[in-house]
């Protein structure tokens, strides 16, 4: 344990969201140092990432969609799990040597945060692809327990705490108390799942095929799960129109894309009316006093907070800076590993 301390201070120890869409890394101190896409550019057929293993993240993802033949831009995790573990393996040992740097001769600690619905197989992926890509110690958190503590909730506290954290390819449902989850639920319908119903609405009623990139552009700047005070916007959508095959442009309107969401941010709604109806009662009784804390890039979805409270009747509230919150809390766990030993699981607990 000395060892490991003296070590520490030679080397940058960080935590890491490992998304679905994006990779946020956090140094402590420094707060959040890298935001980049989870997305790596391979030879086709081939484990080889492209420009000697450096096209991953933003200069990948912008291949998404457009490569030729001979290129593959991956994303390499699927609904919060590994879909592909060479290629995971070569995208974290990039973004650990970024934000490692120079300093070659001690390997870092990490603390990475994983859907809390995964299988212990799942788990030793993820281990093994960290251990891999040149970590020298890896804890594991769920992300809701991150999300917690980067949104500042009192979760050590005998009082109930509850997160929705909506990211890329899960959203996760957590009542916590006393350090620990007392009701999870874990439901692979979340931010993916509003691109890909933005892409089906497009098809049925445009005739027009978009791809993901566009769809996700839709849902940034007019996607709402509730109406805009403001009145409905609208927003011009370029692709290919389905029965000329030729390039075309239309005019889509925010409450159509209200209408194509409503399914995915149904699915949500219900997933948290199903965590509530598991709760204690005393943790019932806390929850109508502090309410629901929104975080993860779904929550940033225009009313979707406004849909929970009515479907809840409880307050809901956006934590701040919801996008970087689960990273911030993997950082706050590896400043105070030892008070948190139970909550984290390390390598050596398999």
């Amino acid at each position: 344990m000395i060892f490991d301390s003296i070590l520490g201070a030679f080397s940058v120890d960080m935590g890491i969201d490992l998304g679905t869409c994006n990779t946020l890394v956090c140094v402590r101190g420094e707060g959040v140092v890298l935001n980049e896409p989870s997305v790596v550019a391979v030879r086709k057929g081939t484990n080889q990432v492209l420009d000697n293993g450096n096209a991953v993240g933003l200069v990948a993802k912008e291949m998404l969609g457009k490569t030729p033949g001979s290129i593959e831009a991956i994303r390499p995790l699927k609904d919060g799990v590994i879909a592909d573990f060479d290629i995971t393996e070569a995208m974290l040992g990039y973004f650990i040597r970024k934000v490692h740097g120079r300093r070659r001769f001690v390997k870092p600690r990490v603390v990475i945060a994983i859907p809390s619905g995964i299988t212990a197989v799942e788990k030793r992926a993820v281990y093994n692809s960290a251990e891999r890509a040149g970590a020298r110690r890896v804890y594991l958190i769920e992300e809701p327990m991150a999300a917690g503590i980067g949104a500042g909730l009192p979760i050590a506290e005998p009082t109930a705490s509850m997160i929705v954290d909506i990211g890329g390819g899960t959203t996760e449902v957590a009542i916590m108390s006393l350090a620990d989850i007392s009701v999870c639920e874990s439901l692979r319908t979340a931010g993916d799942a509003f691109d890909e119903s933005i892409v089906n609405f497009m098809r049925r009623s445009y005739n027009l095929m978009i791809g993901y990139q566009t769809a996700e552009r839709i849902k940034i700047s007019i996607g709402s799960a509730a109406e805009f005070p403001d009145g409905e916007r609208e927003m011009e959508v370029r692709g290919r129109d389905l029965i000329s095959g030729l390039p075309r442009r239309t005019l889509v309107n925010s409450g159509e894309v209200r209408e194509a969401l409503k399914e995915p941010v149904g699915q949500i709604a219900e997933c948290v009316i199903r965590a509530l109806e598991q709760a204690e009662p005393e943790l019932a009784a806390d929850l109508v006093e502090h309410g629901i804390h929104l975080a993860g890039g779904g929550a940033l979805l225009h009313g979707i907070g406004d849909i929970l409270s009515a479907t809840t009747g409880l307050e809901c509230t956006v934590v701040d800076d919801a996008l970087s919150c689960v990273a911030r809390g993997t950082a706050v766990y590896l400043e105070n590993l030892s008070l948190w030993k139970a909550a984290v699981e390390a390598d050596d607990d398999y």
